[in-house]
């Protein structure tokens, strides 16, 4: 299989999904551009702060494309390609874009208020709690799961051949770098929200003190070893989940948004220019080791 023609039937899908059945919902739901939203409404410079179109985009789209996306199809392509590239295509234009543009737009119309304030006006207290219980366990899941990761990313040692622990200079580089990135973020936000300074300047400052922080931190690792990394994390957390989202969050997935543009962009110039073959089997069964294709497939892609 030529990987251009999948590449090009991809953007061609998830194009149709975008014009076509996107503008309907869009229709059907009544979006109106000119109504005011919440940010405007209610501007406290805390909980309400109007963003830029970028970089409520960027914020969005980094929070969407992280680890679990990426390597989720890579994983789930034990049953094969193809299935990958159906429920890349079919689940992101009727299950996940529903799913985040409903959101958004449920939020939009009460008040920025979160999903569980919006179930109860909407359907009642008992359906808010039982929801929000849910999204209690599940978050504590996530978290637990991607700081593990994380820490192990961040984890700046190693056993070497004989048993020995020794400094493990990538993931200490990585390390520096994340960490660097968080200041980055806080003056990116202060830069653009307190200080006003125009999105296209602050942009270009935050995208040369990308470059910049990763140099730092090829030539400065920090060695830390994983479970102090996962106090730390989980201070991180905290602190991140009662900050204004203007100061760290969005500017910080703005910033990596960057990033992830600039690895798609050499992807689709690599397929282009050298568009491999994909000699992974389009299919190869239901069952690999134990695991079925439903719900494994869908659960691991996402």
């Amino acid at each position: 299989m030529n990987s251009l023609y999948l590449l090009l039937g991809g953007l061609a899908l998830l194009g149709l999904g975008y014009f076509v059945y996107g503008a309907w919902l869009e229709k059907v739901w009544g979006v109106d551009p000119s109504r005011p939203t919440p940010a405007h409404q209610f501007r406290d410079g805390v909980d309400y702060m109007p963003s830029k179109a970028p970089v409520v985009l960027g914020h969005h789209f980094s929070s969407i494309a992280g680890a679990g996306p990426i390597n989720g199809p890579i994983q789930a392509a034990v049953f094969g390609w193809l299935p990958c590239f159906i429920w890349v295509v079919v689940g992101g234009i009727f299950f996940g874009g529903v799913h985040d543009f409903g959101s958004l737009f449920a939020s939009l119309r009460n008040k920025g208020r979160s999903i569980g304030e919006v179930i109860a006006g909407s359907i009642g207290l008992r359906a808010k709690r039982l929801f929000v219980i849910f999204s209690f366990l599940t978050l504590v899941l996530v978290v637990g799961a991607f700081a593990s990761i994380v820490a192990g990313t961040f984890n700046g040692f190693m056993a070497d051949a004989s048993g020995a622990l020794v400094h493990n200079h990538v993931n200490g580089s990585t390390a520096t770098i994340s960490l660097l990135f968080i200041v980055l973020a806080v003056i990116f936000g202060l830069l653009v929200y307190r200080f006003e300074m125009p999105l296209r300047r602050a942009t270009l400052l935050g995208v040369a003190g990308i470059v910049g922080v990763i140099a730092l931190g090829l030539h400065f690792p920090v060695y830390v070893g994983y479970d102090t990394w996962m106090w730390l994390l989980g201070l991180y957390i905290l602190v991140a989940s009662v900050t204004p989202v203007w100061i760290l969050l969005q500017p910080r997935d703005y910033l990596s948004s960057f990033l992830l543009y600039a690895m798609m962009l050499a992807a689709v110039v690599g397929i282009v220019a050298a568009h491999p073959v994909i000699e992974l089997p389009a299919f190869t069964s239901f069952e690999v080791n134990g695991q079925y294709l439903f719900p494994a497939l869908f659960v691991t892609v996402a």
